[in-house]
């Protein structure tokens, strides 16, 4: 897949009335030695049945940790100080840990970001494949393996009555990474969280992968969160998608709305970085624009908007608060302070 945006996925799907997944107001914190750092503030967003929600910004903006905040796997010290996460009805931040891993792997799955590392080495994919249908499904050891089969068939994995008792490392990195999503599949969840699911993939496994997922959920029916820094698969995959930056939200709306109307500066910023390809190349071409500075250490963030010391546009207010939430699309909102003035005259 290349990186460039393409307008092969811009047309939005319809979005369901009632969202399958909602996160509302969610907030992290990390308590250590410094004090208490804030590692999410303020999360909200929704994912409507078959569909695809894209979270999008660099490294250490927020969004894998959302993921584990969602799964009720944040590793401690960390913890859910406020918010609320909602599967259908029912709130996962209010459940204990059985009833959490009742859920985890039946109604909601992830893929982690490197199979390698996520894959238990000492056992088999069948063994691995084959506990979630055993234990949220009920299902006979030679009912559950031969369910198995027919899961890493779907998803692309060849003679899969051979590879069921292959161990991770006898895998190559495409096929461990179907192995994940298979695993994630196999109880039919409502809700798939895909995190950087193809990092360190070669480009035509990327576009294997994403093919996998496209059709996964055009048959399932499966509402996907993708966890992304990659603008190029946000345009192949998504149907809305959120920026994240400094573990807030800082722009959202549909793909067609941010990719060709991107509102926030650090949203500009993304797709502007992104290299085109040229079919005649000179030697004058125009260096690729960066973002200058990091992402701000969760032990550095200040009151006001985290993308202030990186910003071209900062203002003063934007060092003492951080901005409401302004419409300037259809379903586009943006938290920056430029459009403070717009809103008013509206």
């Amino acid at each position: 897949m290349s990186a460039t945006i393409t307008e092969v996925s811009l047309a939005p799907k319809p979005i369901a009335t009632k969202p399958v997944l909602c996160v509302e107001r969610l907030n992290v914190e990390l308590q250590g030695r410094q004090g208490t750092a804030r590692i999410l503030s303020e999360v909200s967003f929704d994912v409507g049945p078959g569909e695809t929600v894209c979270l999008v910004g660099e490294s250490g903006c927020g969004k894998s940790m959302t993921a584990l905040a969602i799964m009720r796997l944040i590793p401690e010290p960390g913890r859910i100080s406020e918010g609320h996460v909602r599967l259908r009805d029912q709130n996962l931040t209010s459940l204990s840990q059985a009833e959490m891993r009742r859920i985890r792997g039946n109604s909601i799955s992830m893929i982690f970001q490197e199979p390698m590392t996520a894959l238990n080495p000492v056992y088999t994919v069948g063994d691995q494949l084959t506990e979630p249908l055993r234990r949220h499904q009920g299902m006979s050891r030679a009912a559950a393996r031969a369910k198995a089969i027919e899961i890493l068939h779907s998803v692309g994995i060849p003679a899969p009555d051979r590879r069921i008792d292959d161990y991770p490392h006898q895998l190559s990195g495409g096929m461990r990474q179907r192995v994940m999503i298979a695993m994630a599949l196999a109880c039919d969840p409502d809700v798939l969280i895909a995190d950087e699911p193809t990092t360190a993939l070669d480009v035509t496994v990327q576009a294997q992968i994403f093919d996998l997922l496209r059709e996964q959920q055009r048959r399932r029916g499966t509402a996907i969160v993708l966890i992304t820094h990659d603008m190029g698969a946000v345009s192949e995959m998504s149907d809305r998608v959120v920026v994240m930056y400094g573990g807030r939200v800082v722009e959202e709306g549909l793909t067609t709305e941010i990719l060709m109307n991107p509102a926030h500066p650090y949203t500009s910023g993304l797709i502007a970085c992104l290299p085109e390809l040229d079919e005649s190349p000179t030697d004058d071409r125009p260096e690729l624009p960066e973002i200058p500075g990091v992402v701000p250490s969760v032990w550095r963030r200040a009151a006001g908007c985290p993308f202030a010391e990186r910003c071209s546009h900062v203002m003063p207010k934007c060092k003492r608060s951080f901005p409401p939430s302004f419409r300037t699309g259809p379903t586009q909102k943006v938290a920056c302070w430029l459009y403070e003035e717009q809103h008013r005259e509206r």
